[in-house]
């Protein structure tokens, strides 16, 4: 805590420096200000304008409340100009006198809705938006590293339900398994993103129960390291999903989504104020389906309230919360046959009948935003959640050549409980002719797992002395259906085993403009991690013993530079290092003492463009990513670790996003990724070269959406998605000894899904209908050697809508 302190005083300090230096220029002439708002013609805020001084090509945009500042401008009169696709712009002459602020306010001549037909609420070009999960206000243009947002509005489109479904569209992101249908395992660069990696805005969360995404403002994806502004997260990339906010304007939403496989989804979404300081929200679904597996089903409720209360103008206090209920047939797909996928049918289901998993997931966050200038700022977040899973199941599908599967039972109690807390101070200043943007912060989370161990369903022994339930032949489908299926055997609940986790860290991040066209951004973070050794507690008679391991503490420092130059305002080039360490689990089989961290550097090169007055952003990232110390299960034993040598990630990525035309919204792009074993241990090591499980070598998207704005179609929506995910590795990675069952790749080729979307909207009416997966393509999602899921087939869904 000493150096949550020290950094804490450290923040009071600047702030009370950036006080004393403010009196002390007061004896300046201040430049003076503009400031105002921009409405609609029915009254409401109009979001994400453009306003630009036509003297100085000054500009700015309106936030959600529909404000705009600009400051720092000399005495005289200027002329003030409204911008945005689709928007018929306006004009106003404004005269400004040096220490003074002017207000110019602006009433446009369209309504809400009308700018909601062309999307100005949500429109802003990628390079220009900052994302939550940057906590802090830049723009990705002026950020040495690759950022991605799937907005609202594609949500909607593509009618997604899970994050995967949205993930679809985010370049050197891939859905690499899905083991056993309870947790989709993403991969980034050739790093799979852990339950670390993932976030709801902006604290750390579980994706155990499938978050519902159906109802989220947006996703973030902050490519490469993150180890700077998050502690203990993989090198790929970090995921935020940003939850819908109040608002204080009357408004809200009810629809219904229908679909195959008796898929039936209601949804409701109301917000306004309910005082000049108190604005609230309230979204709640409830989804009930089937699937095309058999004896698949799903039920699921969700709700999400929050309030938002400004105190004053520059302090506000936003409390959100939501709670999510997911019953879920466990299914592990068609498993392997002989280390290769079965012949077996699509719908083909090998788990027992009564199998079940069911996952309760609750959050609650309190956020502090707390303006001290126009130049600096404070926000202050406290997090909780409550992740709880009870789980009964059959478990890895895998058989011999002849189709012999020795089925066995897992019978599992999970309880998470995470504290997460960040203060982050934010502020603007100059040194002499230099621009500082800084981000200071501090966090510290901390997160306690409680698994229960239950009596062993399993009571037979095979010859390799592994204990089992029953016997299936999987190519014998008549030996799927014994009686042991609609039989629950009893078990009991023997020992609790907690296993604490403790974070913390502090950084600080600059972006320094040297000019209008150079730029450098610098910054390291300190890491702290402590893994106590676990508590065991036995049920019957409350006694308590430690695990084995010891207690294990990791620390590190993780620099971060890069060099941003932009030749001209719309295009943006980079370059940057930084590197990240990662806690790795288990003991070492070569020292019998913890696993020592990881670290990992990475390398990041890129040029982003905007283009057509931003209605073009056209993006390409390099990057190569390199762990010297990469860890596995030992092949020697498998309860232990090793680390079997190095890895490099290399890779290329490009992302077109665009608005060419009024009512026309498209976004595409490709990305190519190669990571494999550089070194490894001299005989039990893997093959050098070889690309690592669950790694896409190669994928692409590809969605355009055209609403018709006039004449007799007006309204008509049609359009089309496109996915293409390449050739990757399942099974395991083979090793030089060729020791089995530990090894043996299951190569899977690539495949493409089109989806098509019509629909219509009228007045505060929408329907919006959508085919996926056109050619009913048939392939899988492989984890190791057992989890086996193919991909669904061409399925229809629709939602009808109705806005208030």
């Amino acid at each position: 805590m000493k150096y949550f302190y020290i950094l804490l005083l450290s923040c009071t300090l600047l702030i009370f420096g950036q006080k004393v230096s403010a009196q002390l220029a007061s004896a300046v002439p201040a430049r003076g200000s503009i400031k105002g708002k921009l409405r609609t013609s029915d009254g409401k805020p109009a979001a994400y304008v453009t306003i630009y001084i036509v003297e100085n090509n000054k500009k700015a945009q309106s936030d959600e409340d529909g404000d705009f500042t600009f400051h720092n401008l000399k005495s005289g009169t200027y002329t003030l100009k409204t911008s945005f696709v689709g928007l018929q712009g306006q004009s106003q002459s404004v005269s400004v006198t040096e220490g003074e602020t002017t207000t110019a306010d602006f009433v446009l001549k369209q309504s809400s809705a009308k700018l909601n037909e062309v999307s100005i609420r949500g429109y802003k070009t990628p390079n220009e938006k900052p994302v939550n999960v940057g906590k802090i206000a830049i723009a990705p243009r002026d950020l040495p590293q690759s950022v991605q947002i799937i907005g609202s509005q594609v949500i909607a489109d593509q009618q997604a339900n899970r994050l995967s479904d949205i993930m679809k569209n985010v370049n050197g992101v891939a859905l690499g398994a899905n083991r056993g249908s309870v947790g989709d395992n993403f991969y980034a660069r050739g790093y799979s993103l852990g339950a670390n990696n993932v976030f709801k805005n902006g604290a750390r969360t579980t994706i155990g129960g499938f978050p519902e995404a159906s109802t989220l403002e947006s996703v973030e994806v902050l490519k490469g390291s993150s180890a700077l502004l998050y502690g203990g997260v993989t090198g790929g990339a970090v995921v935020n999903m940003v939850t819908k906010k109040p608002k204080f304007e009357y408004g809200g939403e009810v629809s219904m989504r229908l679909g195959s496989y008796d898929l039936y989804k209601p949804t409701v979404d109301v917000y306004g104020p309910v005082s000049e300081k108190i604005a609230v929200r309230v979204i709640g679904t409830y989804e009930k389906a089937g699937s095309f597996r058999d004896h698949v089903n799903q039920e699921r409720f969700y709700v999400n309230p929050s309030l938002l209360y400004k105190f004053s103008e520059n302090t506000d206090l936003l409390i959100q919360g939501d709670y999510l209920k997911s019953d879920f047939t466990p299914d592990f797909g068609i498993g392997t046959v002989g280390n290769k996928i079965s012949p077996l049918g699509r719908n083909t289901f090998l788990n027992t009948d009564w199998a079940y998993n069911k996952t309760n997931t609750a959050t609650a966050q309190a956020a502090l935003n707390h303006k001290f200038s126009d130049n600096w700022k404070l926000n202050a977040v406290v997090s909780l959640q409550s992740y709880n899973r009870n789980y009964f199941s059959s478990e890895r599908p895998f058989a011999t050549d002849a189709g012999l599967w020795y089925r066995a039972l897992t019978r599992s109690k999970i309880k998470e409980l995470t504290y997460n807390e960040q203060i982050n101070l934010t502020g603007t200043f100059k040194t002499a002719f230099i621009n500082h943007t800084l981000l200071v912060g501090v966090d510290a989370d901390q997160s306690l797992i409680r698994t229960g161990a239950f009596t062993n369903p399993n009571t037979l022994t095979n010859a390799d002395k592994v204990k089992y339930y029953d016997q299936v032949n999987l190519l014998d489908p008549e030996s799927f259906n014994i009686p042991t299926n609609f039989n629950i055997p009893a078990t009991t609940l023997l020992t609790n085993t907690e296993a604490p986790v403790f974070r913390m860290g502090g950084f600080v991040q600059d972006l320094i403009a040297l000019s209008d066209q150079l730029k450098v951004l610098a910054g390291v973070r300190w890491s702290y991690q402590k893994t106590p050794t676990t508590t065991i507690k036995t049920v019957a008679d409350g006694t308590e013993a430690k695990g084995t391991t010891a207690d294990k503490v990791d620390k590190a420092f993780s620099p971060k530079a890069g060099l941003i130059y932009q030749p001209i305002k719309t295009t943006s080039i980079y370059a940057s290092y930084s590197n990240n360490f990662t806690s790795n689990a288990g003991i070492d089989i070569a020292t019998n003492a913890p696993m020592e961290p990881s670290i990992i550097d990475q390398y990041e090169a890129g040029i982003k463009n905007d283009f057509f007055d931003g209605k073009l952003s056209a993006n390409v990232t390099y990057y190569k990513i390199k762990n010297n110390k990469f860890a596995q299960a030992a092949l020697a034993d498998a309860t232990k670790k090793e680390f079997s040598g190095s890895t490099e990630s290399d890779g290329m990525e490009i992302d077109l996003t665009g608005t060419i035309i009024e009512g026309l919204n498209f976004i595409a792009g490709y990305s190519y990724n190669y990571m494999r074993y550089t070194k490894t241990l001299a005989e039990t090591g893997i093959v050098e070269g070889e690309r690592l499980v669950g790694t896409t070598k190669n994928t692409a998207n590809g969605t355009l959406f055209y609403t018709v704005q006039n004449g007799t179609l007006k309204g008509l929506k049609l359009g089309g998605s496109a996915f293409y995910t390449g050739d990757r590795n399942g099974g395991r990675n083979t090793n030089k000894s060729l020791t089995k069952p530990s090894s043996g790749i299951i190569p899977i080729k690539g495949f493409t899904t089109f989806d098509l979307s019509a629909g219509y909207n009228f007045k505060k009416f929408s329907i919006l209908g959508k085919l996926s997966n056109l050619t009913n393509e048939l392939n899988y999602y492989v984890h190791e050697n057992y989890s086996v899921n193919p991909i669904p087939p061409r399925q229809f869904m629709t939602t009808i809508a109705y806005k208030f």
